[in-house]
């Protein structure tokens, strides 16, 4: 009875096995949350982008609670000029939103017209008013919707009077903002063929001309006040 008793409590303690085993120790311990703190605003400081729970998570010690260590960061910074932020699931510091104005700054930002809206402005310029469809007669090829866009968001150029012709199209004319930035009082002190030949702008070479392109310019130039000699610098 004795040797039953004794296997009986033997395999009692063999079926013990089935108790949760002791946790494993962490190669390290789990540093306070003040450290913890101290880290996540190490990694946040150091990173262009917002920086999500996840990554977070991974980058610090097992063990460590990052939910509870962003909040306390997040009252730390809380009424100072850099401040703790969300976006989604991300964290980022950013600078406080009362004080951005600080942050802004002008600058002149040179842009620079494609050959295309050289030509465009020139055409318009020296032929107002003008519509498209002339505009891509006398240069050969389509005028692009950007091309014309861009001219307007300069405000280089405006929408004239609609021509009484069937479809009546819009005409283009250049603006008084056109006028004041290349320094000229009207359309008549663009410079004149002769002008820009001396300059060294254009060769000495007469132009092509079709028999009737002389007629239909006359007509643009005589609403725009321009001189036969700055007509014939874009004539077909």
């Amino acid at each position: 009875m004795m040797d039953d008793t004794q296997d009986g409590g033997q395999g009692c303690g063999q079926d013990g096995g089935h108790a949760p085993a002791p946790p494993t120790p962490g190669l390290f311990p789990v540093p306070p949350l003040a450290e913890q703190e101290r880290m996540i605003e190490a990694v946040l400081f150091a990173s262009a982008e917002p920086v999500s729970m996840a990554d977070l998570t991974r980058r610090l010690p097992e063990g460590c609670d990052v939910a509870e260590a962003l909040a306390h960061l997040r009252r730390r910074y809380a009424g100072r000029g850099v401040v703790l932020t969300r976006a989604g699931d991300a964290f980022a510091f950013r600078t406080a939103p009362d004080l951005a104005w600080l942050l802004h700054s002008e600058q002149v930002e040179q842009r620079r017209l494609s050959r295309a809206a050289i030509e465009t402005l020139a055409i318009i310029a020296y032929h107002q008013p003008v519509t498209r469809a002339e505009i891509e007669e006398i240069r050969g090829v389509a005028v692009s919707r950007g091309t014309i866009d861009q001219l307007l968001e300069l405000e280089w150029i405006r929408l004239g009077r609609r021509r009484m012709t069937p479809g009546r199209p819009v005409t283009f004319v250049v603006t008084e903002a056109f006028l004041d930035h290349f320094g000229l009082e009207s359309a008549r002190d663009l410079p004149g063929l002769k002008e820009l030949r001396e300059a060294g702008l254009l060769d000495s070479r007469p132009l092509p001309g079709g028999p009737g392109a002389a007629e239909d310019d006359s007509e643009a130039g005589e609403d725009a006040g321009i001189s036969p000699d700055q007509r014939a610098l874009f004539d077909d």
